[in-house]
C-alpha cells in the first residue's frame, strides 16, 4: 500500500479565490490501480480587489509585466499554503498545483497557466506539480476538461458530471468511456451582472428567479458558433468575457431578467449537450444519475431550470444528485491533487478520448522544495 497526503490548489474563472484541499491517498499495488481517498482540509481564501483586478487585465499585460505577474501569484501561492498548513498542522508529500488559465488556445497548440511552480517550491519547501495542460495541448489536444478523472477515480457511479462553475463542462461514464466538454458560460457571468450593483453574487438564484427570460438576449448568445461545434472543445475566460458577458451588460433590460436569461442560457446549453450526447453516442439507459457540483450547485433556481428543460424534452428519468457542501464546493482543488498524484505514479492524467490529443498522456513539471 503506498500513501501520499497532497495538496491541491485551484483558481478558477469565477475570481472567488484560491482553492486548498488536502487530502490523503492510498493505493493498493496491484495490477489495477485501485485506490482510497480521503478529504483531510480544505479552504477557499478570497482575492482580495487588487489580486482580481490583475488577473482580470492579465491579458492585456506586457511581457515583462505578464511575467511578473506570473512570479508574484506564485510567490503568494506558496504564502498561502504556507499559512493554511500551519493552521491544520500539516505536512504533505506534495503540492499540485492548476495556476490560473490566462489564455487557452489549444487550436494553436498552446494555453497558460500563470503560479509559478518554482515560486511556490521555494515558499514552501515542498515539491510542487504545475502544467497540467500543456503536454496534452502539444500533442493537439483541447487540454481540457480535467474533471473526468476525478469522475473516474473520486466519484464513482454516476453516468453524467456536471460542473457549473465559471464555466459550465459536462463529462459521460459511457460503459468506461469518457466525453467530456465545456458547454458554456456561467456564474462568471451571473457574477458580472451582480457586480454591477456591488453583490459577489446572486445567492441561490433569489433575482433571477423574479425575473423573465428576453428571448431576444436570449437567441443573439445562442448564435454563437461555439454551441454548434463538434465536441471535443473547451473554452477559456476570454472567450466568456468577449463572446458572451457584453451582451448582458450592454442590454438595457432589468437586471433580474438579465439574470433569468443568463441562468436560462446555461441550463439550456448543458440539457442541449446531454441530449446530443445520449443521441450521438446511443447511450441508452432506463435511467440515468447526474451529479453537479461547482457553485452553480448552490443556485436553486438554476437547478430548477435544468430540471425543468430537462423534463421539457422527456429527459425526466435523469436524477439529479447534489452532494455534500465539501465536493461542491473542492472537487476542482481535489482533482488537482488527484492528477498529481497519478503524475508522481506516471499514470496517464489526460485522456484522449476527452480532449481529442493523439494519446492518453501524462501531464505535469514537477519543481523540488528540498
Amino acid at each position: 500500500m503506498k500513501q501520499y497526503q497532497i495538496v491541491g490548489l485551484m483558481s478558477g474563472s469565477s475570481l472567488d479565490g484560491l482553492d486548498i484541499a488536502v487530502a490523503n491517498f492510498e493505493i493498493e499495488e496491484k495490477e489495477s490501480f485501485k485506490l482510497n481517498w480521503k478529504l483531510v482540509a480544505a479552504d477557499t481564501i478570497p482575492y482580495n480587489e487588487e489580486w482580481i483586478q490583475k488577473l482580470k487585465d492579465a491579458t492585456k499585460y506586457d511581457a515583462i509585466s505578464f511575467c511578473k505577474l506570473h512570479a508574484q501569484i506564485g510567490h503568494y501561492f506558496g504564502e498561502i499554503v504556507n499559512s493554511f498548513l500551519k493552521q491544520h498542522s500539516l505536512k504533505p508529500d506534495f503540492i499540485a498545483s492548476h495556476g490560473h488559465t490566462i489564455f487557452h488556445f489549444p487550436s494553436d497548440l498552446f494555453t497558460v497557466q500563470i503560479g509559478d511552480g518554482a515560486a511556490i517550491a521555494a515558499k514552501t519547501g515542498i515539491d510542487v506539480i504545475t502544467e497540467f495542460r500543456t503536454k496534452d495541448v502539444a500533442l493537439g489536444g483541447q487540454g481540457a476538461p480535467l474533471a473526468p478523472l476525478a469522475d473516474k477515480y473520486l466519484l464513482i457511479g454516476y453516468d453524467f458530471y456536471v460542473n457549473l462553475g465559471g464555466i459550465a463542462n459536462i463529462s459521460c461514464n459511457i460503459n468506461g468511456k469518457y466525453i467530456a466538454y465545456d458547454t458554456g458560460a456561467a456564474n462568471q457571468v451571473l457574477n458580472a451582472l451582480t457586480q454591477t450593483i456591488g453583490l459577489e453574487y446572486d445567492d441561490k438564484g433569489n433575482m433571477a428567479s423574479t425575473g423573465n427570460i428576453d428571448i431576444q438576449l436570449l437567441d443573439s448568445i445562442n448564435q454563437n458558433s461555439y454551441y454548434t461545434q463538434p465536441y471535443p472543445k473547451s473554452l477559456d475566460n476570454t472567450w466568456v468575457q468577449q463572446k458572451v458577458t457584453p451582451f448582458y451588460l450592454k442590454s438595457t433590460i432589468d437586471l433580474k431578467d438579465k439574470l433569468a436569461t443568463a441562468t436560462e442560457q446555461t441550463a439550456q446549453q448543458l440539457v442541449n449537450a446531454i441530449q446530443l450526447i445520449i443521441e450521438k453516442e446511443q447511450f441508452l439507459k432506463e435511467n440515468y444519475k447526474m451529479i453537479i457540483t461547482g457553485g452553480g450547485a448552490f443556485n436553486d433556481f438554476q437547478i430548477e431550470r435544468i430540471k425543468a428543460l430537462l423534463k421539457k424534452v422527456g429527459l425526466e428519468k435523469i436524477e439529479i444528485i447534489i452532494p455534500d457542501q465539501d465536493i461542491i464546493k473542492f472537487k476542482e482543488a481535489l482533482l488537482i491533487a488527484l492528477l498529481g498524484l497519478l503524475r508522481i505514479e506516471k499514470i496517464p492524467n489526460s485522456m484522449s478520448s476527452v480532449t481529442g490529443a493523439s494519446m492518453d498522456n501524462i501531464n505535469g513539471a514537477i519543481y523540488s522544495g528540498k
